[in-house]
């Protein structure tokens, strides 16, 4: 046994402070007859916290690469744009290895994946030819993790991952002499909700203004997609994704077959008058109007007339997912519903797993762990967590008793820093952020009308990660490229 004095010296121990890793090459790439030179920097950075008695202490250790462009004159700083993904539990590498980044999987087309072996080549739509990139793991996904003995459940809520990945991006910006560029953050999916929570959180806590906000697969307000009892804006803000999904699958009548712009059109006026005020009426909508609302929901879901009244004139998105193709026992995916996929039976609501997300895991894990120790030369043993299941913890203590939404900081942002632009791009397919719902979200931030014109919308067709498609990887690319340019 340790006696008094051995114990208090134990605790004087100053932590063990764990070390950074770094991996710097040199690459190029060629795009349309221009060579682009450029530095790859693979690394972990120690997030610390000041402790009064044993100094900086260190939390976790943050994995990040980092794409910088080689040029003759630096008199200049190149815009920089920071990247993460969503979750929450996943690894920055969908949009790093999807969209941004010098190197893209290579897919079919259409987005299905070609049997393995995996591989990359190069992206000639890469954003790096507009801003240099950073892409971020946050801590518990990729390689980034806790420091021993600190606990990584510190880091699973959304007050503390704001401030840990706004940490590490000062830190980035500081190190790299970069407080004088134009800086950016893109974020997908539930990276979408952090960098609506970031937008505010670097301009108050640092006094770091930002020239752009670009939200891939938006979801800023989360009252917008919980299918819970009471709460009827989900069925409704749905409702166009459906639509596209029974079009995309030839589930609906000739006419809203010719032209999906035009039946979107439809569909969403529907939902703006009959279908809400429907909605509204509960209980007390007659049998009239009642027997009208579902031969109009049948159209324009291709479900049956009695699924739709035996589910009260309310589609869950999971109900959905299973019954469209259940005659032909197949569903259709959540993030992109042009993937289709099957289960042990058709007899069941929900379905097993996601078949859009099938068919992208393999291609992206196999070509990351390649990549990063082939080219990057960073070698790790750990796990690389592409995408965990920190969802299922994950705390949201900040919004105790309400819904979480973002947009609130967003509009704060706007009130730092009014020339702020932002972009967002929207899938039809996508059925985890669907675009009407993204659209209300984003028309119920009360700004001023400047403001509101300064924030963008684009549409793709395809899914979540709508750069799966290549058409839509071409758009989205040129997209963000013409809005980085014009936000500087």
């Amino acid at each position: 046994m340790k006696n008094k004095e051995q114990e208090t010296e134990t605790r004087n121990e100053k932590p063990i402070m764990p070390e950074e890793q770094q991996s710097v090459t040199q690459h190029k790439i060629t795009i349309n007859g221009q060579t682009l030179n450029y530095t790859v920097t693979a690394g972990t950075m120690l997030l610390k916290e000041e402790d009064v008695e044993e100094g900086e202490k260190p939390k976790a250790a943050v994995f990040y690469v980092a794409y910088t462009l080689i040029r003759e004159s630096q008199e200049v700083p190149r815009p920089v744009t920071f990247s993460f993904n969503g979750g929450p539990g996943s690894s920055s590498v969908w949009m790093h290895l999807g969209l941004l980044g010098p190197k893209r999987v290579l897919m079919q087309d259409d987005g299905k994946p070609f049997p393995p072996p995996y591989q990359l080549v190069d992206n000639e739509y890469t954003l790096l030819k507009e801003t240099d990139l950073v892409f971020i793991d946050p801590v518990s996904t990729g390689y980034s993790r806790a420091v021993p003995k600190e606990k990584p459940e510190q880091f699973h809520n959304y007050q503390k991952d704001i401030e840990s990945v706004g940490e590490f991006i000062r830190l980035w910006t500081t190190r790299n002499n970069r407080w004088s560029s134009a800086k950016f953050l893109i974020g997908e999916s539930y990276g979408t909700t952090r960098a609506g929570g970031l937008a505010e959180y670097l301009h108050e806590r640092y006094g770091m203004y930002l020239n752009g906000i670009m939200l891939v697969s938006s979801i800023l307000n989360f009252m917008t997609a919980r299918f819970t009892p009471g709460n009827d804006l989900p069925y409704l803000l749905f409702l166009p994704t459906y639509t596209a999904t029974a079009w995309y699958h030839q589930k609906l009548s000739k006419d809203l077959q010719a032209d999906l712009r035009k039946t979107l059109d439809e569909v969403e006026k529907f939902v703006n008058t009959e279908y809400t005020l429907a909605l509204m009426q509960g209980n007390r909508l007659s049998a009239t109007e009642r027997t009208k609302i579902i031969k109009k929901l049948a159209r324009y879901t291709g479900l049956s007339e009695d699924y739709i009244d035996r589910s009260n004139l309310r589609i869950e998105i999971f109900r959905f997912t299973k019954e469209l193709l259940r005659d032909q026992n197949e569903t259709v995916g959540r993030l992109d519903s042009r993937y289709k996929g099957f289960d042990r039976d058709s007899a069941g609501e929900n379905f097993e797993n996601d078949p859009a997300y099938n068919a992208i895991l393999g291609t992206y894990t196999a070509t990351f762990y390649d990549y990063v120790r082939r080219d990057l030369k960073f070698e790790m043993d750990r796990t690389y967590e592409i995408l965990s299941n920190l969802f299922e913890t994950w705390k949201y203590d900040t919004y105790q008793n309400q819904f979480v939404n973002t947009a609130e900081k967003l509009r704060i942002a706007f009130q730092y820093n009014p020339s702020l632009n932002v972009i967002v791009c929207n899938g039809y397919f996508d059925l985890a952020t669907p675009y009407f719902a993204t659209e209300y979200t984003i028309n119920h931030i009360e700004l001023p009308k400047a403001q509101t014109e300064q924030i963008r919308m684009t549409y793709y067709e395809a899914g979540h990660m709508m750069y799966v498609h290549l058409p839509s990887l071409a758009q989205v690319s040129a997209d963000l490229a013409t809005f980085v340019k014009e936000s500087l």
